[in-house]
């Protein structure tokens, strides 16, 4: 089998990249931005842009099979004009473009990792979200994953090149950037944090799950056509998740009991309403379907994703 792979020099990508050099009978092509991403040994192919008019004949030339990693994350502080506008040149473009060149060259399957934002920014307490629940996305990110799903399922209704769409929560593992790192910050630092109050449930899922679940959706007969939430299993308060991390570095998390609505108000003074209302929200997922359809289990559990990913922040310095 021949995989092509994009996104193969990011943080998922890359974990991917890895674990898909080491399976065999398999080759993998990586998608790269620029030529010194990457070693000069692999079997990869520059390209500088994904957009609507992008050319892929060659990058897919005798692929079997496409994963799509790649895309323009959602930022804090995006600086562009108009982040839809680029969002769905990237996201929506780039994919749909991706996909239309895949299946018009014969690639049997196509798998997109989009994210939980599709869904929604939220969950109540014991009510998660199911996979086959309506979609609600708000922000400009979350709206661009959302219109190039619904634009692969009619490229797969058109052509019968099958569509597995999966839907992660919060990354975390090896070489994770943004709000993770910015938790694991806190927790080394030691400073009391005004969380002790915050009682909210997220999921999250550790790399190597991702990955491990995405291996699975490239080759299982079940997941053609699906679409899946995928964790780590378990849900945890950030307070908790803040624990493990600090627990993991050796150190102890010390929590102040400052009430959600001042919280909320510091946060706002600050510019930070946005930062505080993720620490102090739910957002959690039930990934039974991608359990039960493709008999798919979690190889790590969270300590062990945590302690790996601390392990990785500290041999960093």
């Amino acid at each position: 089998m021949r995989i092509l792979l994009t996104g193969a020099t990011g943080f998922v990508g890359g974990a991917l990249f890895e674990c898909l050099q080491q399976i065999p009978e398999t080759s993998v092509r990586a998608v790269l931005r620029r030529r010194d991403d990457s070693p000069t040994d692999i079997d990869s192919i520059q390209i500088p842009d994904i957009s609507a008019e992008t050319d892929w004949r060659i990058a897919l030339s005798e692929v079997d099979c496409v994963i799509h990693a790649a895309a323009r994350v959602h930022v804090m502080q995006d600086t562009a004009e108009s982040p839809l506008v680029e969002f769905r040149r990237v996201n929506v473009g780039g994919t749909l473009n991706l996909a239309r060149q895949a299946a018009s060259l014969g690639v049997k399957r196509f798998v997109f990792v989009s994210s939980v934002k599709v869904n929604g920014e939220g969950t109540m307490p014991g009510k998660p979200f199911y996979a086959d629940d309506p979609s609600s996305p708000l922000d400009p990110y979350a709206i661009s994953k959302y219109e190039a799903e619904t634009g692969l399922r009619k490229i797969e209704r058109e052509t019968g090149m099958e569509v597995v769409i999966l839907r992660p929560p919060l990354v975390y593992g090896p070489g994770v950037k943004a709000n993770f790192l910015r938790l694991m910050d806190l927790a080394q630092k030691g400073l009391p944090l005004p969380l002790g109050l915050v009682s909210n449930r997220r999921s999250v899922v550790f790399v190597g799950n991702l990955v491990s679940a995405i291996m699975v959706c490239l080759k299982h007969p079940g997941a053609a056509g699906e679409t899946f939430l995928v964790s780590d299993g378990g849900d945890v308060s950030t307070p908790d998740l803040i624990r493990k991390v600090a627990s993991a570095m050796g150190r102890k998390a010390t929590f102040l009991p400052v009430p959600l609505g001042l919280l909320r108000a510091l946060g706002s003074l600050l510019g930070k309403r946005a930062e505080i209302e993720r620490l102090s929200s739910s957002l959690c997922v039930d990934s039974v379907k991608i359990r039960k359809v493709l008999d798919w289990q979690a190889p790590y559990t969270l300590d062990q994703g945590i302690q790996e990913t601390v392990d990785w922040y500290l041999g960093q310095g």
